[in-house]
């Protein structure tokens, strides 16, 4: 299974970025090979609008069932659950930490969009 996690940085040792559809990186984490891929996101850093729309899309298209985000409006939230994407909701940490988190089921997973 693939997990999104949005990143200020390329590792897992990087912090969670609690931004979802301004979020500098996304890292794709394969749970079963373990392997870890990163998708650039500068295209919606400074976009006018439709940042998470188009962001959701491209966690979407990485072929990601989870997202672990700090927070989600509405309509990236609405793309996502119609991408049959699973949001949790992250405060801090680094990339590494909230996997483990995701695994050990300590994260909750968010009925609705928080900002």
């Amino acid at each position: 299974m693939k997990i999104a996690i949005t990143s200020t940085g390329k590792s897992l040792d990087s912090a969670i970025d609690s931004r979802f559809g301004r979020a500098k990186i996304f890292i794709i984490f394969d749970t079963e090979s373990e392997n870890i891929e990163t998708i650039d996101n500068t295209q919606n850093l400074n976009a006018a609008r439709g940042a998470g729309i188009q962001s959701a899309q491209n966690i979407i298209n990485a072929g990601a069932e989870v997202l672990i985000t700090g927070h989600c409006g509405p309509k990236a939230f609405q793309t996502l659950t119609a991408g049959d994407v699973k949001v949790f909701y992250a405060s801090d940490g680094t990339v590494a930490e909230v996997i483990e988190k995701y695994k050990n089921d300590e994260l909750a997973l968010a009925g609705n969009a928080d900002v």
